[in-house]
């Protein structure tokens, strides 16, 4: 079915804010109109992603450390047929995890508890168990699987052949007993756009989304902490 034009959807605007200039309106409709051209164009890369014909079976039946002992990939599905796989930069030779990707976990662990009604999700890394334990303490992490990477098996097939300390977001699927591999982010740093933080499509990190919004955006010098001391956090007694 042919989808109306953008112009003429944004036309049907009835919004209006206190006191703003005709300007602004004008602007703000021009806006509007690509940002539902922004929507159709995220809509058409996901129905590329589903249509992606079958991805190469996994190499082999991974080995990891959880809570509830070792476990392997396929036992990560439950009774799920798509596994979601992060890989965070927390390998031993780091004192902290990368602060960008606990920034990341905080806001999928929350997401989690929606979203492992419909597909199953892990968070791995190359630390032992116990040291993901304690951050997780730490963070208040309390629906992700944290799982540990012993071997290295895994992250050498699916992170970095050197084994190297990098963050990695992979997407399975179980159909008919068979395991593969479906979507992988694959943007690389020497794909970014002048001037812009390298990043994927679209940024599974609602931090930087929420950034988008706001008259600055994304600062191009400011990155996510483990800690900070000010402001403090708001709470409702």
């Amino acid at each position: 079915m042919p989808l109306t034009p953008a112009t003429e959807l944004a036309a049907k605007n009835t919004t209006h804010q206190p006191n703003e200039s005709p300007e602004y309106r004008a602007a703000r409709n021009a806006l509007l109109t690509e940002e539902i051209e922004l929507r159709r164009k995220a809509e058409r890369v996901a129905e590329l992603r589903r249509a992606l014909p079958p991805g190469g079976g996994i190499p082999e039946d991974f080995a990891f450390e959880g809570a509830n002992g070792a476990t392997r990939l396929s036992q990560l599905f439950g009774d799920k047929d798509t596994l979601i796989v992060y890989s965070m930069m927390f390998g031993p030779q780091r004192d902290r995890p990368c602060p960008m990707c606990t920034a990341l976990v905080d806001t999928w662990d929350t997401a989690a508890r929606n979203a492992l009604q419909q597909v199953a999700m892990a968070v791995t890394a190359r630390s032992s168990l116990q040291r993901l334990k304690d951050f997780q303490k730490e963070r208040g992490w309390r629906f992700l699987p944290l799982l540990s990477d012993p071997s290295g098996n895994y992250t050498r097939t699916y992170v970095s052949a050197e084994d190297a300390d990098m963050p990695a977001m992979h997407v399975f699927t179980r159909r008919d007993g068979t395991i593969r591999h479906f979507w992988a982010a694959e943007m690389s740093f020497d794909m970014a756009d002048p001037g812009q933080d390298p990043r994927g499509h679209l940024d599974p990190d609602p931090l930087w989304h929420i950034l988008d919004l706001t008259p600055r955006g994304r600062p191009a010098d400011w990155y996510p902490k483990l800690d900070y001391t000010a402001p403090p956090l708001t709470t409702i007694r």
